[in-house]
């Protein structure tokens, strides 16, 4: 019996449409399994920009998942997107613009953690007007996005009125990171008379980085570079690439000067002095970080001779007994390279039960460090004291004493609240509202 015609057309269709169903279901319980196992692992909170997905207006396209780099980060659940993994969402923020009916907005802190940010517009410039901030001082710690505000930023000191019309500079930028590397690129592209300050050298935290780390970035376009493509490279790649581009595009940054002191003036602009000189600015561009300001623990013992905040050459600790303080990237980077020295001991502390603020691939080393006894982890513990020999660690409640030669403390850095309100700048604690 001959089908009649137009079947011809819907079967294939209809075989089509039950595949994708059966697909979309197979997807929706995965991302539900996956969601409820980070909850009981702990991975539940971001540590960065993350999406808030508004539920009434996602229609379930699924743009969103597949524009994340992360892979897996998003997922469908009941026909909406949600954020499955959080600990592993690391403020791309593709998801955003991916999705086509504007259902996401990008957000730090949650509601039941808090993240203390200076005031900044979608211009980058703060509530006091001429001021800018762009990278990691406004919450921005990838590379990438930290490059793209740093470009941004300067775009829009570029707009602002009387720029190149008096004897003061342009605009002053105090860092010579990610941000402050491509704002430095951006200005000098748009012509702006700057100067570029960094108090230590070029590449500011990424400097300061263990040696060999793998830096992750993606690509980004540059002012007089042009796109560069990232996907995993060394530290000391990166830096080399970014002297190489120092070099080429005859960017003058002045190292070793540090910002000391600015004064708004009343005519508009700002005096910035400096270790060296004073400077007359319309603008400025704060691109400082977070990890000058080390957080400590404020626990006895902390400023004996072995106690640093940042690890430079793992070398340096073979045969050592070394304890590393914190749960981030940072210090699980640091405990891979010491316990891979000949002779090395070591022990992570740790405040909560699970690594939610650090990367996947960090985490499934340190499992596979410690399932071959090459390291030990201290979960939901804290620190009490260190003497010269020894630390004391409270676990639970229960007191922990290791035989000590070294303690590494990687907590992150703290916002200089301080600064920041001498300028008049607002600090806002943010929990996960636009």
């Amino acid at each position: 019996m001959d089908l009649p015609l137009p079947l011809y057309y819907l079967a294939p269709m209809a075989i089509i449409w039950l595949i994708y169903g059966i697909l979309r279901q197979r997807h929706q319980r995965s991302s539900a399994e996956l969601r409820r196992a980070s909850r009981e692992a702990g991975m539940k909170e971001p540590v960065t920009l993350h999406p808030v997905i508004d539920t009434l207006r996602c229609i379930g396209c699924g743009s969103c998942v597949s524009a994340c780099p992360e892979k897996r980060v998003l997922g469908l659940i009941e026909g909406k997107a949600h954020l499955i993994q959080p600990a592993n969402c690391i403020g791309h923020g593709a998801c955003k613009a991916a999705c086509p009916m504007h259902a996401i907005e990008l957000v730090f802190g949650t509601r039941s953690r808090g993240v203390e940010l200076p005031a900044v517009g979608p211009d980058f410039q703060t509530d006091v007007p001429g001021i800018f901030i762009a990278g990691e001082l406004g919450g921005m710690g990838l590379i990438r996005n930290a490059m793209e505000q740093g470009r941004q930023a300067m775009e829009s000191i570029a707009a602002l009125s009387g720029m190149g019309g008096s004897e003061m500079v342009d605009v002053v930028i105090v860092g010579a990171g990610p941000a402050g590397l491509a704002a430095t690129l951006t200005a000098a592209d748009l012509g702006l008379r700057y100067v570029t300050i960094e108090q230590e050298a070029l590449g500011g935290c990424v400097a300061h980085y263990p040696r060999g780390k793998l830096v992750m970035t993606a690509p980004v376009t540059l002012p007089m570079v042009g796109k560069v493509r990232f996907s995993e490279t060394t530290k000391e790649e990166l830096l080399e690439f970014w002297h190489q581009t120092e070099r080429r595009a005859g960017l003058e940054i002045r190292y070793g000067e540090r910002m000391e002191k600015v004064t708004p003036l009343g005519d508009g602009g700002f005096e910035v002095c400096t270790n060296r000189e004073t400077l007359r600015c319309r603008a400025l561009l704060l691109a400082i970080g977070r990890r000058g300001t080390p957080r400590k623990l404020g626990v006895p013992g902390e400023e004996l001779p072995k106690v640093v905040y940042r690890l430079v050459d793992p070398e340096q600790y073979r045969g050592q007994r070394v304890l590393v303080v914190g749960g981030g990237d940072s210090a699980l980077e640091a405990a891979l390279a010491i316990a891979g020295q000949e002779g090395s001991e070591v022990v992570i502390s740790y405040r909560s039960e699970a690594f939610n603020r650090a990367k996947p691939k960090n985490r499934q080393r340190i499992e596979v460090m410690v399932g071959e006894g090459r390291l030990r982890v201290l979960y939901r513990s804290n620190v009490k004291s260190i003497e010269r020999d020894r630390v004391v660690l409270d676990q639970e409640g229960e007191p922990v004493i290791l035989e000590n030669d070294a303690v590494i403390i990687q907590a992150g850095g703290v916002l200089p609240t301080g600064m920041l309100r001498q300028l008049g700048i607002t600090v806002e604690m943010k929990y996960g509202t636009p």
